[in-house]
C-alpha cells in the first residue's frame, strides 16, 4: 500500500515509518525538518522524502500522490511554544490540516489518521477519561488541535474520506530529542546527562500518563489499516506516574544522580492526566504493550548515545 507521512523525520514519525515499511507498505515522508532530522530516516534508504511544509500546498499535493492513507503528524506541537507563537501554531496545526484533508480528497486517498493530542481536553474532570469528556482547552495548541480535529470529523461526514483523529496522551521514547519546549522526559534525561539539576514544575505530585512511541506508532498503523472506522480515539498506556516518581524512576534507571528542584506550576499545564484507552482497542485493536520502565530504560540507552 501507499502511504504518505506528514511530519515523518519527526519522534513519532520515524517510528511510524519503521513499522510501515516492516509490514510490506511504500512510504513518502513530507517535513520541512524543522523539528523532524534527516537522520532519522538514515536506516531507510528506501523512503522517499519530500523536504517541504504542510501549508504549501504544491508540496503536499507532490507528496500526496498516489497515496492510499496518509499519516498527519506534521504539527506545531507544546503548549509553551503554543503560548509564545499562537498564530504560527494555529497556522500550522489548523490550515495544515485543512491543507492535508484537501491533498487527501483530491487525490482518492481512503483514509487519514491525525495526530491530535489529549490537550483538547483542558483540566480533566473525571478520570479515567473517556473520548465523550468535555472538551475546554487551557492553551492554544490544545484549541488548535481541537479545531484541527472539527475539521477531521466534518470531513468525514461531508467527503467519502475516512478519517481517524488519535488523541495522544504523554508519547515519549527513542528518537525524542531535546527540546525546551517539548516533553518532560528528554527534557529530564537531557539535564541529567549534562549532570544539571532537574527542575520540576509545582510539587510533583501531578500525574501523567505516558505512552511509548512504539504503541503509538501501532496505533497509527492499526487504524491506517481499519476498514469502515472514524471518529476520535484517546492513545495511552491507561496508567500512570507522578512527576516526582518519573524522575526517581529515570535517576534509577540511568545512574545519574541529578539534583531536584521545584518551580512554581506553569500556566497551561493540567493536574492530572489518565486515558481509558478501550475506545480504540473495539475500533481498531490498540493495546499498549510496553511498560514505564522498560520503555524508559531503552530511552535513555538511547539518549545517551544520541543526547550527550
Amino acid at each position: 500500500m501507499n502511504t504518505l507521512v506528514t511530519g515523518g523525520a519527526g519522534f513519532i514519525g520515524s517510528n511510524l515509518v519503521r513499522l510501515l515499511l516492516q509490514e510490506g507498505h511504500t512510504v513518502t515522508v513530507l517535513d520541512n525538518l524543522s523539528s523532524g532530522y534527516r537522520r532519522n530516516l538514515e536506516p531507510f534508504p528506501e523512503v522517499r522524502l519530500i523536504e517541504g511544509d504542510v501549508r504549501d500546498s504544491a508540496a503536499l499535493d507532490r507528496a500526496a500522490r498516489a497515496a492510499e492513507v496518509i499519516f498527519h503528524l506534521a504539527a506545531s506541537v507544546g503548549n509553551k511554544r503554543s503560548i509564545e507563537h499562537p498564530i504560527d501554531d494555529s497556522e500550522i496545526n489548523v490550515i495544515g490540516t485543512l491543507r492535508v484533508l484537501e491533498a487527501a480528497r483530491a487525490v482518492g486517498a481512503r483514509k487519514v489518521v491525525f495526530s491530535s493530542s489529549a490537550g483538547i481536553f483542558g483540566e480533566l474532570k473525571i478520570l479515567p477519561i473517556r473520548e465523550d469528556h468535555p472538551a475546554e482547552p487551557i492553551s492554544p495548541y490544545g484549541a488548535s488541535k481541537l479545531g484541527a480535529e472539527k475539521l477531521c470529523l466534518a470531513y468525514s461526514k461531508l467527503y467519502p474520506l475516512e478519517v481517524i483523529c488519535l488523541r495522544y496522551f504523554n508519547v515519549y521514547g527513542v528518537n525524542q530529542r531535546y527540546d525546551a519546549y517539548g516533553n518532560v522526559i528528554p527534557i529530564f534525561a537531557h539535564r541529567m546527562l549534562q549532570r544539571q539539576a532537574v527542575t520540576i514544575f509545582g510539587d510533583g505530585e501531578q500525574t501523567r500518563d505516558f505512552v511509548n512511541a512504539c504503541d503509538v506508532a501501532r496505533a497509527n498503523y492499526q487504524a491506517g489499516m481499519s476498514v469502515g472506522v472514524s471518529g476520535a480515539f484517546n492513545i495511552a498506556s491507561g496508567s500512570t506516574i507522578t512527576i516526582n516518581r518519573l524522575a526517581g524512576l529515570m535517576r534509577e534507571l540511568s545512574g545519574l544522580n541529578a539534583p531536584i528542584e521545584h518551580a512554581a506550576p506553569r500556566p497551561g499545564d493540567v493536574r492530572d492526566s489518565l486515558a481509558d484507552v478501550s475506545a480504540a482497542g473495539a475500533a481498531f485493536g490498540y493495546q499498549p504493550s510496553v511498560m514505564i520502565e522498560d520503555g524508559l530504560a531503552e530511552y535513555l540507552d538511547w539518549a545517551k548515545k544520541e543526547m550527550v
